[in-house]
């Protein structure tokens, strides 16, 4: 039987996160590091542990004999303020919140192990990056990157419009967008096409909204003018670093995931990291869906076809020795 158990840590900025742990002792392999997963924009660990129609993600691979942990970083989920502004940065929470959450994991797994095999799922690959690429002494393993932006070489017009103005993102509403979503999912559902940059009712059960959207927080005003701007430039910049000109020195082993029908991260994008991480000799990219059955963002998670397609191919990959 899987076990959960949920861990709050102090980030010493304000905020404690929540690290959220799936392990089944029957199946767990304790050679195996620990798998970390980290949730993206405008999102919680929630999705990573439910699926309408089988197992999620995380307690797929705890299945699978991995002991997975996922993160709830500042403004996420089960995190809590302690005194912490919501006007954070992407480097507060890719520098300082991943790297306590690691390091939190280190002292934590069943297993011992210092490091971590790290999955990043949509802007949690650029905090997976950011970590590898940035922090001094990084904790990262191996990694995948689900469906996750590193250089914007591809935008969708939508996406690619509103960058045109970063201030109008700052602007945006960014309170109680989940009860928002709870009331427009259903409608939103039933018009053809409206959907599916973000994903395909076709293959996602989407009779229970409460549930699903138990994922969605409210994002950062900061956050959203920088990824405004990064948009607009391309490149994620901190300073005097450049992301993709520091994650192509990175040699970790890199698995890479793309949904054919991403529209809120297109494949070029998704793939930015696998094309400059040149040095390493471990790179895959593995493409799901197909033209008679597209995949967007959110199936990766909670599509009919996600476990067989994403789910398995990732553990498959992580079994390796």
């Amino acid at each position: 039987m899987i076990q959960r158990t949920t861990h709050l840590i102090d980030n010493r900025a304000g905020w404690r996160l929540a690290l959220h742990r799936w392990i089944d002792p029957a199946a767990h392999r304790p050679d195996r590091p620990p798998v970390v997963m980290v949730p993206g924009y405008a999102m919680n660990s929630f999705i990573l542990g439910y699926h309408p129609k089988a197992r999620g993600i995380a307690p797929f691979l705890a299945a699978q004999g991995f002991e997975v942990w996922a993160t709830d970083l500042r403004g996420q989920g089960h995190s809590e303020s302690t005194g912490g502004s919501r006007r954070y940065r992407l480097e507060d929470v890719g520098l300082v919140d991943l790297a306590c959450a690691l390091d939190a994991i280190a002292e934590r797994n069943a297993g011992g192990h210092s490091q971590a095999d790290l999955i990043g799922c949509s802007l949690g690959a650029t905090y997976m990056l950011m970590h590898a690429a940035w922090w001094p002494e990084p904790r990262a393993r191996r990694l995948v990157n689900l469906g996750g932006p590193m250089r914007w070489t591809d935008t969708h017009p939508l996406v690619k419009a509103l960058a045109a103005a970063p201030p109008l993102w700052g602007a945006l509403p960014v309170r109680n967008l989940r009860p928002l979503a709870r009331t427009l999912l259903p409608a939103a559902a039933k018009i053809p096409g409206l959907l599916h940059m973000y994903l395909h009712p076709a293959i996602c059960d989407l009779s229970e909204p409460g549930q699903l959207t138990q994922t969605v927080d409210d994002p950062s005003p900061t956050v959203n003018v920088q990824i405004a701007r990064w948009v607009a430039q391309g490149d994620l910049k901190h300073g005097q670093r450049n992301l993709t000109r520091d994650v192509a020195r990175l040699t970790h082993p890199l698995l890479t995931v793309v949904a054919n029908a991403d529209g809120v991260v297109p494949e070029d994008t998704v793939c930015s990291a696998h094309n400059a991480m040149v040095r390493s000799p471990d790179r895959k990219v593995i493409h799901v869906g197909s033209a008679s059955e597209p995949m967007a963002h959110a199936d990766l998670f909670i599509s009919d076809p996600a476990p067989a397609q994403v789910f398995a191919p990732i553990a498959d990959w992580l079994a390796r020795p």
